[in-house]
């Protein structure tokens, strides 16, 4: 079982460097093509924010897999009341709801990252990996640099226009700052002989400088975070562990992602019943109410696979693994 999770989750660390790069290459040609179009970076960044969507959806199923049908019914009724409360701060005060969901974005994808790695490390008996460095390092720079740079004012003003200049008077500073963690502990990482991670943060460092804001943070959220999330999801949901008890890992990975499909029929149906209900133009406001929804689903979730997180991190009572095979 061991052997097909291991090779699942590199596949997938391979599959999200792809799409990352695919990311880069297909944003150099539309930037010379396309110098003063945002459409295209729109319709890029919706597509690979659907795509990420899922990978949230399977929460109650790994967090709270034995509750009955009443107790599911409460915890549903919970989970979509944080929601709805995150929803409404969001769209009430959007700046200081901007500001906040950055700053926990950014702690919940670097830890992620770094679960993701811990993962790999104790199925392939490797150590010495600085895991707080790496998770600041990796959440701070697809989140905080596309958002900092020269460029995301037109972003910015195009899903909101009070988000823009949201980091004033530090946007220099902050930027320089996040660039230098990045430098700083790719080195480390170099130093400690752990490669793969300087390439994935190298990684991530090109997109975010490289690619346009809108398309750089969807890409990573849709094709990276999300990716990789869904490989711990099949760590823990017991389908996908018994597809791993039979050496099918890709089989594993499907059971993961179908259970969370439904969800992205009903986010994109409940953003356009909001837009409607809202009296927001649908077709300037689609975006920023899509990512508002995502944010706000950012927070029960965190709190939800945090249990994951501080066991993959080395902060709980963790199993040890043993090879079953």
């Amino acid at each position: 079982m061991l052997e097909s999770q291991l090779r699942l989750l590199v596949q997938l660390r391979t599959v999200s460097r792809y799409s990352i790069f695919a990311g880069i290459i297909i944003s150099i040609p539309l930037n010379i093509l396309l110098p003063h179009s945002i459409s295209w970076q729109v319709v890029l960044a919706i597509t690979a924010l659907a795509i990420g969507i899922p990978h949230g959806a399977v929460d109650h199923l790994i967090t709270v897999p034995k509750f009955k049908f009443f107790k599911m019914a409460l915890f549903l009724i919970g989970y979509l009341t944080v929601t709805g409360l995150c929803i409404w701060f969001i769209l009430s005060n959007n700046l200081i709801g901007f500001q906040l969901i950055v700053l926990i974005s950014a702690l919940h994808f670097g830890i992620g990252d770094a679960s993701f790695i811990s993962e790999m490390d104790a199925r392939s008996n490797r150590t010495g990996f600085p895991k707080v460095l790496f998770a600041l390092a990796a959440g701070f720079t697809p989140v905080f640099i596309p958002l900092l740079n020269s460029r995301s004012t037109e972003a910015l003003e195009t899903v909101n226009p009070i988000l823009s200049g949201w980091a004033n008077p530090i946007t220099e500073q902050l930027f320089w700052v996040v660039v230098t963690l990045n430098l700083f502990v790719t080195s480390v990482m170099l130093f400690k002989g752990r490669r793969a991670e300087a390439i994935d943060l190298a990684a991530l460092l090109a997109i975010s400088l490289i690619a346009p804001p809108l398309v750089a943070f969807a890409f990573y959220f849709g094709f990276w975070h999300a990716l990789r999330h869904t490989g711990r999801l099949t760590l823990e949901l017991p389908s996908s562990i018994k597809a791993h008890e039979r050496q099918k890992p890709l089989r594993a990975f499907w059971l993961a992602v179908a259970a969370g499909l439904p969800a992205l029929a009903i986010v994109i149906g409940f953003t356009v019943v909001l837009g409607i209900t809202g009296n927001f133009d649908l077709g300037a406001d689609l975006l920023w109410l899509l990512l508002a929804v995502v944010w706000a689903l950012t927070i029960p979730h965190m709190a939800l696979t945090s249990r994951l997180d501080a066991k993959a991190m080395g902060f709980s009572k963790k199993k040890s693994v043993v090879n079953t095979n």
